[in-house]
């Protein structure tokens, strides 16, 4: 009896010893490679991702440096149109001025020669005629409202 005790207990105790260590070797190399890939795949990704960071940090210098360029070039635009605007307005005025200077010589020399000048006249009835005008554009456009609104 006590051969056969020995002899069962001695065949299941290696066997359970062995089978164990074998399977959580196999186990074990595959999870270790895949933690390796992993942390390389990590690795990688930081690395791109760094990587983008600083090509974006590039990209908004790059756009900051054309935006504040382009505002520059704006202003130095806005600058120059003004002065031009300005000058317009001078050209104009002196224009305006040199036209009323030709416009009393020429109402001079028509007093002097002796025909009268009418154009004051003229700009008066001018005048006159462009209210009348507009009065009457307005009666009209008025009775043409209360028209369509009757419709």
């Amino acid at each position: 009896m006590a051969d056969q005790s020995s002899d069962s207990t001695s065949p299941p105790a290696p066997l359970s010893v062995s089978s164990p260590t074998a399977p959580k070797k196999d186990n074990t190399s595959p999870v270790d490679s895949k933690l390796t890939e992993l942390n390389e795949s990590r690795a990688e990704l930081l690395n791109r991702i760094q990587n983008l960071k600083q090509d974006l940090q590039s990209w908004r210098g790059k756009l900051d440096t054309q935006v504040k360029v382009y505002r520059e070039e704006l202003s130095g635009l806005k600058q120059t149109l003004n002065l031009e605007v300005e000058q317009l307005r001078e050209e104009f005025k002196d224009l305006k001025t040199t036209l009323n200077l030709q416009q009393d010589d020429v109402t001079a020399s028509l007093k002097s020669l002796g025909l009268q000048d009418n154009s004051k006249d003229s700009k008066e009835q001018m005048d006159k005629r462009s209210e009348v005008t507009e009065e009457k554009v307005e009666a009209l456009s008025t009775d043409d409202n209360t028209k369509e609104s009757e419709h």
